[in-house]
C-alpha cells in the first residue's frame, strides 16, 4: 500500500511538471482563427488580444492580470461564455506555474477557475465538451496539490469528465490531450504509462490537424504540447 501511494505522488508531482508547460508551449504553437484579420468591434478586440497575452506567458502575476480582463470582458458582455471560459483557464495556469504557493493558495486559486467556469455554464451556446475538458484539467491540478491523498480520487474524475467530453464532441482534440497526460503519468501497474500514452497522443494530434475552431475566439490550445510529446517520442527511439 505504501509502495502504492509512493508511486502516485511521484506520478502526480511528474504529471505537474508537465502540466506547468501549456502556456509556455501555446506562445510558439496556439493560434487563434481570424487574428489576422481586423477585430470586427471593440468587445472582440479586447478579448483577442487578452487571449494573446494568456497564451504567451508562463508568468502567473500575468496570468492573474489575464484572468482579470477575462472577469472585466464578461462583465461588459455577460451573455458570452467564452471570457469565463478564459478566466478559469488562466487561474488553472496559474497554479501550474506557481509550485511554490501553499497547498491552501493553490486550492483557493482552483476554487476561483471552478466559479468561473461554473458562470460559463450557465450561459446558452456555451461548449460542453470545451468545458468538461477544462474541469478535467482542473481535477488533475487538485490531483498535483496533494497528490497521495487524492491521487486515486481524482485520477478517476479526470477519466470520466474526459470521456464525457469525448461523448459531446468526439472531434475535440484537448479531450484527447488531457486524456493523454493522464495515462501517462499513470504507472503500468495501474494500466497507464507512456506507451499507453501514445496513441492517445497521435489521436489528439490528427484532430488538431482536422479541427477548426467554432470562432476568432473560441479554445484553440494545447497542439503544441501534444506536438512536443510526439517530438520525445522520437527522439527517444532514435536514441
Amino acid at each position: 500500500m505504501k509502495k502504492s501511494l509512493f508511486t502516485l505522488a511521484l506520478v502526480a508531482a511528474a504529471f505537474a511538471a508537465l502540466a506547468q508547460q501549456p502556456a509556455a508551449a501555446s506562445a510558439t504553437s496556439a493560434t487563434i482563427a481570424g487574428t489576422a484579420a481586423a477585430p470586427a468591434d471593440a468587445y472582440t478586440a479586447m478579448v483577442t488580444a487578452a487571449i494573446t497575452e494568456l497564451m504567451n506567458t508562463a508568468d502567473p502575476a500575468v496570468l492573474r492580470a489575464s484572468a482579470a480582463k477575462m472577469e472585466r470582458a464578461a462583465a461588459a458582455k455577460p451573455q458570452d461564455w467564452l471570457p469565463r471560459y478564459y478566466q478559469a483557464y488562466a487561474l488553472l495556469i496559474t497554479v501550474f506555474q506557481s509550485p511554490k504557493d501553499s497547498d491552501e493558495a493553490k486550492d483557493k486559486t482552483l476554487d476561483q477557475a471552478e466559479a468561473a467556469l461554473a458562470q460559463a455554464r450557465k450561459l446558452v451556446g456555451a461548449d460542453e465538451s470545451e468545458l468538461l475538458v477544462l474541469q478535467a484539467y482542473i481535477y488533475q491540478a487538485r490531483m498535483g496539490v496533494s497528490p497521495v491523498l487524492r491521487g486515486m480520487k481524482y485520477a478517476g474524475m479526470v477519466n470520466e469528465t474526459v470521456a464525457q467530453a469525448m461523448q459531446r464532441n468526439p472531434a475535440n482534440p484537448r479531450a484527447y490531450l488531457v486524456q493523454a497526460n493522464n495515462v501517462y503519468f499513470t504507472p503500468a501497474m495501474f494500466g497507464g504509462g507512456p506507451e499507453v500514452a501514445k496513441p492517445l497522443y497521435q489521436q489528439a494530434q490528427a484532430r488538431y490537424a482536422a479541427f477548426k475552431p467554432a470562432s476568432s475566439l473560441a479554445p484553440n490550445w494545447g497542439e503544441g504540447q501534444v506536438n512536443g510529446r510526439l517530438k520525445k517520442y522520437e527522439t527517444a527511439a532514435v536514441k
